[in-house]
């Protein structure tokens, strides 16, 4: 399964890599929002997995974005937030996961 890792902080996104190769997913990454929504609207994913806080174009949009040009990708938001009305933020753009 080929999917999108979009974080902008490098150890972690390269820690995120790693354990997901480990299981077996072939995995894409970049470090900023406007890499990530020009990889969704070129590129074939099973999955999205995007940082809220990003430089350039923030998870939140990134979603938005791709929605709006019809794509049905499931898409996962990583975040440190915690507050509920993040979460609801992030499930009324069209994620599967906060």
């Amino acid at each position: 399964m080929r999917l999108l890792l979009a974080e902008d902080n490098r150890e972690l996104a390269h820690w995120l890599e790693k354990a997901l190769v480990q299981n077996g997913f072939a995995v894409d990454c970049v470090f900023d929002g406007l890499a990530a929504d020009h990889l969704l609207h070129s590129e074939m994913y099973a999955l999205a997995v995007l940082d809220i806080n990003m430089p350039g174009m923030d998870g939140l949009e990134v979603v938005q974005r791709l929605r709006k040009r019809g794509q049905t990708l499931p898409v996962l938001l990583l975040t440190a937030r915690s507050a509920v009305a993040d979460r609801v933020k992030g499930l009324n753009v069209g994620s599967r996961g906060y």
